[in-house]
């Protein structure tokens, strides 16, 4: 299972894809313009999602 933790608190939450019940793992979407953006990829489906934030900063994940 997938823990992204925040660096600030230690608030931690655990992710998985609901579509096939894989961990999410850490990735970077690029957009047009160059900027990266942090997402949360299924490495089975390739769906992702916007990275979970706290404290106003994006959580990181080690797996």
């Amino acid at each position: 299972m997938a823990t992204y933790k925040c660096k600030s608190c230690e608030m931690a939450v655990n992710a998985s894809c609901a579509k096939c019940d894989t961990p999410l793992v850490d990735g970077f979407l690029t957009l047009e313009d160059g900027t990266k953006v942090q997402v949360s990829r299924c490495p089975d489906c390739e769906g992702k999602i916007k990275s979970p934030s706290c404290c106003g900063v994006e959580m990181s994940c080690d797996i």
